[in-house]
């Protein structure tokens, strides 16, 4: 099996005939997913996709793919293929059309529905799509497309086989194999047969579930446990799910009417969505069943059921401010069941059970994947790959979408039904295909690109680490007047600390040596600002430290008077 290398030096040319993959976001993490094929001089992109930032990037709004590796080249982009709707395999799509805007764009119609909405908010005008569905087949300049149909949690979703003179691709997406889908629309195991038949070079499979043992529970399983919610609830339900959920929405409407309760939806991208999904014929919404958010208020709370965004627990949500008592129109009430009908993103789980914990507070049932079979997967576990793999018979794997633990297990699974080559590469590791091998070639610069309302990409880590500092250990601001005549200290230390519970005369003792210091340093002929802000620096920070045992940051200011 072949591992990155953080040594890794650039590629060099691709040879002549080969494939070269670039996956630019989406290996080593659960998110920003974006791939790179390049063959005979052009470009092919697979899905451009956004991670949602954690606790350790304070101020962050978005995290997106490194488009630089390919920034001056975007010319020979063929195609942007979007293999399904979620956000992070679409939603850094409006980035990359600010670069170029005439990409064309590949995806089935839900897909491109939910993205054309994202590109309105952006104020982007883009005609160039292409619709497609399963059992299409397109070329774009030498690569040449067929698309499977896949299950997935969002309806719509689609492999892609790329074929070129290097051989033959298929790339999975995210998928899984429930053989019980809501709208009966299963992986096309049949097609993924008969590629494999004529040769699959190279198979680049959803890894995010790997490590499960088994196989994903199918979404009908939920239904009765639905049924139960409702038939035990005495008064309103609140249900939160992902806002691109259609198939979980679809349960939860056809439980109300069977319950005799009217629906409202809670939270802008949910509205947006469900009404896409709607318009598109995803969503069959029974008459009467759906009223305004606003209006369910009016009657008797054994009638209301609110779909709502916010099952990550994000701070701005709806069902974070139905918990924090903060919303407009939608109050809790002791009685009330709230009902998490999603998985937890790694990185969320303390966001999410602050919200259990505000919605228990107020005296609601929280039902959640905790204490009930309200969400499965969306994604195969390893019985369902080892499956993909026996069926498909590839003749090199590279294992895609997941954190590296993910990666690895995935490749053991192709190993173990005998697949000779499998490459494991993080973001940035470039791998060529050439004469039916597939090889690690060497490695592009490739970083994460943050979005900082309306700032792209001019947040560094640096930035991140100072925003780190201030927010757990606050900041002190030392000035000091310097006579430029005599040399002395003239006025000051005058020392400010935020952050920290800093007593009003906590930093008497440190003043005098700070002035000794200084006086010290001028006495050796040293008259540098920089320098005798670097001494001020120093000696507040070894006093802090020793005495409080804090690492603040330190702005030191030395005037000249």
């Amino acid at each position: 099996m072949s591992h990155p290398h953080p040594e890794l030096s650039a590629p060099q040319p691709l040879p002549k005939g080969g494939l070269r993959v670039i996956p630019l976001g989406g290996l080593g993490e659960v998110g920003r997913n974006m791939t790179v094929f390049e063959y005979d001089g052009r470009l092919l992109i697979v899905d451009c996709g956004v991670l949602f930032p954690e606790d350790h990037h304070p101020g962050v709004d978005l995290i997106l793919p490194d488009f630089g590796p390919i920034r001056d080249r975007l010319d020979a982009v063929e195609a942007l293929v979007l293999t399904h709707g979620h956000e992070d395999h679409i939603g850094a799509t409006p980035y990359l059309l600010r670069e170029r805007d005439n990409i064309p764009l590949v995806g089935s119609k839900l897909t491109l529905g939910l993205l054309g909405s994202k590109l309105r908010e952006h104020r982007l005008k883009h005609t160039v799509q292409h619709v497609v569905k399963e059992g299409d087949r397109i070329s774009f300049g030498p690569f040449d497309l067929e698309f499977v149909a896949v299950n997935h949690s969002i309806p719509d979703a689609l492999a892609v086989a790329i074929r070129t003179g290097a051989g033959l691709v298929l790339h999975t997406g995210d998928f899984k194999m429930d053989q019980l889908p809501l709208d009966g629309r299963i992986t096309d195991l049949r097609t993924f047969a008969r590629l494999g038949e004529e040769g699959v070079d190279l198979f680049l499979v959803d890894s995010t579930n790997a490590e499960v043992p088994g196989f994903t529970t199918t979404e009908k399983k939920i239904t009765p446990v639905l049924e139960e919610v409702f038939r035990e609830s005495k008064q309103r339900i609140i249900v939160a799910c992902f806002a691109s959920h259609v198939h979980r929405v679809q349960q939860i409407l056809d439980t109300a009417v069977a319950h005799g309760r009217k629906v409202g939806y809670v939270g802008r991208s949910m509205v947006r969505n469900m009404q896409i999904a709607s318009d598109l014929g995803y969503l069959n919404v029974p008459d009467g069943v759906l009223v305004d958010a606003k209006q369910l208020a009016d009657l008797p709370p054994e009638r209301q059921v609110l779909i709502s965004t916010g099952s990550q627990g994000e701070p701005l949500s709806a069902l974070s401010r139905i918990a924090q008592r903060s919303h407009s129109f939608v109050h809790l009430e002791e009685g009330d069941t709230v009902v998490l009908a999603s998985s937890l993103i790694p990185g969320n789980e303390n966001a999410v059970y602050r919200v259990i914990n505000g919605l228990a507070r107020w005296g609601a049932r929280v039902v959640h994947k905790g204490n009930a079979l309200v969400h499965v997967s969306g994604h195969a576990s390893a019985g369902e790959l080892l499956y993909c793999y026996n069926i498909v018979r590839p003749r090199n794997v590279m294992p895609v979408h997941g954190e590296i633990r993910h990666l690895l297990a995935n490749g053991d699974l192709a190993r173990a039904v005998g697949v000779d080559n499998v490459v494991i590469a993080e973001d940035g590791v470039v791998v060529d295909l050439v004469d039916g091998k597939a090889e690690i070639a060497g490695k592009v610069d490739c970083g994460y690109v943050f979005v900082d309302g309306s700032s792209v990409g001019d947040i560094t880590e640096s930035d991140l680490k100072d925003r780190r500092i201030l927010g757990e250990e606050g900041f002190i601001s030392v000035i000091v007047v310097v006579d430029s005549v005599s040399g002395k200290v003239s006025a000051g230390p005058e020392i400010h600390a935020r952050g920290n519970a800093w007593d009003v005369n906590a930093f008497d003792e440190v003043k005098q040596p700070i002035v000794d210091a200084l006086n010290r340093v001028i006495a050796e002929g040293s008259t540098d600002t920089y320098q005798l802000q670097q001494t001020v620096r120093r000696v507040i920070g070894r006093w802090v430290s020793d005495t409080h045992r804090r690492r603040p940051m330190i702005i030191p200011v030395v005037l000249e008077a």
